[in-house]
């Protein structure tokens, strides 16, 4: 017999059919990915950890169909992904942050929250604050500067330029949440501006790390 949330999940799925990311098949209406392709979804590939860091960890390498569903939640606005990357990212956790702890985001550039109307990182640190039952905080400000993402890595290397949101991480253990790292360069600049705030330790976690490029 199902229960009325199995009621309402089935509903749901019948009248807004949730296709899968990688071949465009229908799936379950909880999980944007059908078994098959989910199989084969790498794991992040084991990069180094930036120096502000005292731990960091990724759920899946960004490509194929784990680069659609982050592309999905950061230029779609798709919020169906989010429970399920969420999940995957506290999975991918190399440890606890702590009872004490808080969640906070690096923040997009103004340009992206201009054209989206949101911040992608705050709705994934949100989702992953929800399931470790930590408050979840605005500690970043991010100051004006190109984004990221389509720059070269040398280009990438300072980071964009964060600083400390008032005092709120002073004395305390920060879990940081991001969508993709390719250089590490915004964690690392993120990393440092809590500390430079009080964070005593940083811990983050990424839904996604782009593999190295082959020499």
């Amino acid at each position: 017999m199902r229960t009325g949330g199995n009621v309402i999940t089935a509903v749901v799925g019948a009248l807004f059919p949730v296709r899968c990311a990688g071949c465009g098949r229908i799936t379950d209406p909880v999980c944007p990915v059908c078994p098959a392709c989910a199989a084969g979804l790498r794991r992040a590939p084991v990069l180094a950890v930036p120096p502000t860091l005292d731990a960091w960890g990724a759920a899946f390498a960004y490509e194929g169909v784990a680069r659609e569903i982050v592309a999905r939640v950061k230029y779609r606005n798709e919020r169906g992904p989010l429970p399920w990357l969420a999940d995957a990212m506290v999975r991918a956790l190399p440890e606890h942050p702590g009872p004490a702890a808080v969640v906070t985001w690096a923040p997009a550039s103004a340009g992206h929250r201009r054209r989206s109307g949101f911040d992608h990182g705050e709705l994934l640190a949100r989702a992953v604050a929800r399931r470790l039952d930590l408050p979840a905080a605005r500690l970043l400000v991010r100051d004006a500067g190109p984004a990221q993402t389509g720059l070269g890595r040398k280009a990438r290397s300072p980071g964009p330029p964060l600083h400390p949101a008032g005092t709120g991480a002073r004395c305390r253990s920060v879990l940081l949440v991001d969508d993709v790292v390719t250089t590490g360069a915004t964690l690392g600049a993120a990393a440092g501006a809590l500390r430079r705030g009080g964070a005593r330790r940083v811990v983050a976690v990424t839904a996604a790390a782009t593999p190295p490029r082959p020499r």
